[in-house]
């Protein structure tokens, strides 16, 4: 089988997690600044069989897109040109920083290793991709 790979997406960073091949258990993979984040995939899938993109999808509590949603939309329309044989989902991402957040706490990772907003990013990726899997 194919991997999945997960993307928490941001303006400035976006974090990257990955199943293994089975598809059964989501690790953090890096954070890569978004600038160079398609350059970054297609290294990846030139070494790694990817069988779908997940993509974080930034809600309000009132269920409207947030106002990262622009931003991510033209993302992926560059993400389905550069790779139009790979799928493309949709994962709702409300509380994944939070929760990422409190992963580290409960985790007793230290207050400067707390602070690394990429790892933040990486592990909310792992979130969003976690909750994917669940799904089915």
């Amino acid at each position: 089988m194919a991997r999945i790979l997960a993307l928490d997406f941001g303006k400035v960073r976006t974090g990257i997690a990955v199943t293994d091949e089975l598809q059964l258990i989501a690790s953090g993979l890096t954070t890569i600044e978004t600038k160079d984040l398609l350059a970054f995939l297609e290294e990846y899938t030139q070494k790694e069989s990817v069988e779908r993109f997940v993509v974080g999808l930034p809600k309000q509590m009132d269920n409207t897109a947030s106002e990262s949603e622009v931003l991510i939309q033209g993302f992926l329309t560059k993400l389905k040109a550069k790779f139009p044989s790979i799928p493309v989902e949709r994962q709702d991402e409300r509380f994944t920083s939070k929760m990422a957040f409190q992963s580290m706490l409960d985790s007793g990772m230290k207050k400067k290793k707390r602070k690394d907003k990429a790892l933040v990013d990486e592990i909310s990726a792992t979130l969003i991709l976690q909750a994917y899997l669940n799904r089915f």
